[in-house]
């Protein structure tokens, strides 16, 4: 299974290949001027004349191409190649120093949710708080939650959704959000403690199996591959809860900018639900959304 996906650029010069493991705490800039013995990936590529640049940061690495070719020519190799790479450990040879704190503001496909995103690894894993009470083992939500705007916090990887209330402007309140995080994170504090165990609001269909059904593991690999890396890219995440064999239904939960999400609706019936049905013919019928 392949464990890169590619996201385009504002630039149509660079895309990303986004990997599922946060490769370095720094970033590197390479070409063939300079040196190119921090990665194995980027001599490689930089073998290719029609390649001038590659960035490798944070979870993903961004190449940058000349005119020679399309993108459409060349992406799916270079894919390969990263894959490749990422497997046997060779994308970054040794660690690099960390550059400062960096994080920008990003609108997700919810606009009651943004996403604050950083260049460095936050948490490995997925914390969640919809309340106080809920925040307790999440010391950045439980901070976040003294702004009367912030009604709930998602942190996962390098990144944290943060969820504001109705009534509430992001023009007004999105840069003191940013300022407050950057101080927070710049003062080591803990964003989520280490005996951080996920809250199961549902009991009858609790959030973590201990096993899943053939079928279910097969849900749970095609929503791996193909979904939850454009999903994480929004700021949100979506995973099978269960799938119901007498309705053939898989109930998905939704997490950070998903949950509530306008869009989301269409998004389960559209795309996710035609998806496993094309790839899981006869055995699917409905996906039931089920927000976190």
């Amino acid at each position: 299974m392949l464990r890169v996906y590619l996201e385009n650029t504002t630039n149509p010069h660079i895309m990303k290949f986004v990997c599922d493991e946060t490769l370095t705490a720094g970033s590197l800039e390479l070409d063939r001027n300079g040196s190119l013995e921090d990665s194995l990936l980027a001599q490689e590529l930089l073998d290719f004349p029609f390649i001038s640049k590659v960035y490798i940061t944070a979870n993903f690495v961004a190449i940058q191409k000349t005119d020679v070719v399309d993108w459409e020519m060349v992406a799916d190799d270079l894919k390969a190649i990263v894959d490749k790479h990422l497997k046997d450990g060779t994308i970054v040879m040794r660690a690099q120093s960390q550059d400062p704190l960096t994080m920008y503001a990003e609108m997700t496909p919810n606009p009651a949710v943004m996403k604050f995103v950083t260049n460095k690894l936050l948490f490995d894993g997925m914390a969640e708080a919809k309340s106080i009470d809920e925040a307790t083992q999440i010391p950045v939500a439980e901070a976040l939650f003294s702004f009367p705007y912030v009604k709930e916090v998602f942190v996962a990887d390098n990144y944290i959704s943060i969820t504001k209330v109705a009534d509430a402007d992001w023009n007004e309140i999105a840069l003191e959000l940013r300022y407050f995080l950057l101080e927070f994170i710049q003062a080591d504090k803990k964003l989520v403690e280490d005996n951080f165990v996920p809250i199961h609001r549902n009991t009858e269909n609790p959030y973590v199996k201990e096993s899943f059904t053939d079928i279910e593991v097969e849900i749970k690999n095609i929503i791996a591959e193909y979904i939850q890396p454009a999903v994480a890219g929004d700021g949100g995440n979506i995973e099978l809860i269960e799938f119901d064999e007498s309705s053939k239904t898989a109930k998905m939960l939704l997490q950070g900018a998903c949950s509530g999400c306008p869009s989301s609706t269409i998004t389960l019936k559209n795309g996710i639900e035609t998806m496993l049905k094309e790839m899981l013919p006869g055995r699917i019928e409905s996906v039931e959304a089920i927000n976190g």
